[in-house]
């Protein structure tokens, strides 16, 4: 297993990941941004392709199994000091953005995700182990993420690797078709 940086020219494995976490709620939010004649996926590669903002390749690591992407990491740092959440802000975003805040200047772990036909081979162990080292060079002493209730083998694997649960918010679906019913803030400290 290879792992390494993501580049721009990954931007549609990096969608295809980024989508398969949160249960196609990217593609749901770039459905409605491009509307109706728009290109969804088109959205979602050209913002991962863009060398800033929090969903770029710049933030990504791949994990590589016999020359194929088999896993993909996305994070970032927390904001030290969230700010409100904007009145603008789509009802189905706040759940998330509230759980954010309790994990105020954590490295906000946004994205592990691996092929199904790369599961059981190690690659999100080796991707956890990866987000640790980058948080740790970023001077970050916890790491944070969100998974949706329903991901019972990523929630198993993130507890095994010292993830302890610190709160839940109800998942506002609207009109998105999702199984979940509750996100789920887990974090860990990092040793010294």
């Amino acid at each position: 297993m290879l792992i390494r940086k993501a580049k721009a020219s990954d931007a549609g494995d990096l969608v295809r990941f980024i989508n398969m976490a949160a249960d196609d709620l990217p593609l749901h939010f770039w459905r409605k941004s491009v509307g109706p004649e728009g290109d969804a996926l088109a959205y979602g590669r050209e913002r991962a392709a863009r060398a800033v903002g929090n969903f770029s390749f710049s933030n990504a690591w791949l994990a590589e199994v016999d020359g194929a992407v088999a896993a993909c990491l996305l994070g970032y740092p927390a904001d030290e000091e969230p700010g409100g959440i904007d009145p603008d802000t789509p009802e189905i975003f706040v759940p998330l953005l509230q759980l954010e805040a309790l994990a105020p200047g954590s490295w906000y772990l946004n994205v592990l995700a691996t092929d199904p036909a790369h599961r059981g081979r190690g690659c999100g162990s080796a991707l956890l182990a990866q987000a640790e080292v980058v948080a740790h060079a970023m001077g970050k002493s916890v790491i944070s993420l969100i998974a949706a209730d329903t991901h019972a083998e990523a929630q198993r694997l993130y507890r095994a690797k010292g993830y302890q649960e610190r709160a839940r918010r109800n998942v506002v679906k609207g009109d998105w078709a999702v199984e979940a019913s509750e996100w789920v803030l887990l974090t860990k400290p990092l040793g010294a």
